[in-house]
């Protein structure tokens, strides 16, 4: 199938990398013009490049999720240069490892304002435009973190478990107002992108974890995802396929969640 999101308009943060680079280009691929939103702009701008040189739409915008007055303009320039918004994608986030006993609050509250905070203002400030839009869908990327407790990582389940519900209350919100916006969130497992190397402190180089390894050990199929398995679900709840779907959790995680 192709085109399954033809003539829609894609918002995708934190798409200078991993999943969002991923989902940014199959949303294109399949026909949508995409908004790319991060804070690194030379690689978000060869992301815009790569759709452009593939004859597809694409713009690119500095963006600091965590920051209000952004995302006003983010949506702002989105509507200027598309007319419309048809899916946001809240991908962007962090994380950051360490005992609870150890954690500062400054870190705790960094993961909060990207994680947690981001999500909520993409969503106040987009929902406006997609509903003039005529409807739309959200998808806001979640975690196995968010549906499991994982030892050194509590600020992080904390802000993932918070997009969980998040997501679903601001579903039933949509759904009770018949504005045509579905609402899902999305709970990779373990994935081969640069956010691993945050994950394990000191991990770079010859000490970047060995996720083969690791998904041999807790992973049921024994192997680790890309991110371009979880694009293809962006991309199912992207597309009009997914119309009788929200409030729901799309958990691509290799059967790790079944533990």
């Amino acid at each position: 199938m192709v085109d399954r999101v033809k003539g829609k308009v894609a918002l995708v943060t934190g798409g200078a990398s991993g999943i969002g680079r991923a989902s940014a280009l199959l949303l294109a691929q399949e026909g949508a013009a995409v908004v790319v939103t991060d804070i690194q702009d030379d690689a978000g701008k060869d992301v815009v490049h790569a759709i452009k040189s593939a004859g597809g739409a694409a713009l690119y915008i500095h963006h600091d999720v965590a920051d209000e007055a952004a995302w006003e303009s983010v949506v702002a320039q989105t509507k200027d240069r598309f007319g419309r918004l048809d899916v946001l994608v809240n991908n962007a986030g962090i994380a950051i490892a360490g005992s609870v006993l150890t954690m500062t609050l400054a870190d705790w509250r960094r993961q909060q304002a990207i994680n947690l905070d981001g999500v909520f203002l993409g969503v106040k400030h987009s929902l406006p435009l997609m509903r003039a839009s005529g409807g739309g869908s959200i998808i806001n990327i979640s975690s196995l973190a968010g549906l499991k407790g994982s030892p050194t990582l509590a600020g992080y389940c904390a802000t993932k478990g918070g997009v969980r519900l998040f997501t679903k209350a601001v579903a039933m919100e949509c759904a009770g107002a018949r504005d045509n916006v579905r609402v899902n969130s999305v709970h990779p497992g373990i994935i081969e992108t640069p956010i691993w190397n945050a994950i394990i402190p000191g991990a770079s180089g010859a000490n970047t974890p060995n996720l083969d390894a690791m998904s041999e050990t807790v992973v049921p199929t024994g192997v680790k995802g890309v991110p371009e398995d979880i694009a293809q679900g962006v991309l199912y709840l992207a597309s009009d396929e997914s119309r009788y779907v929200t409030g729901s959790e799309l958990v691509i995680d290799g059967g790790m969640s079944t533990r």
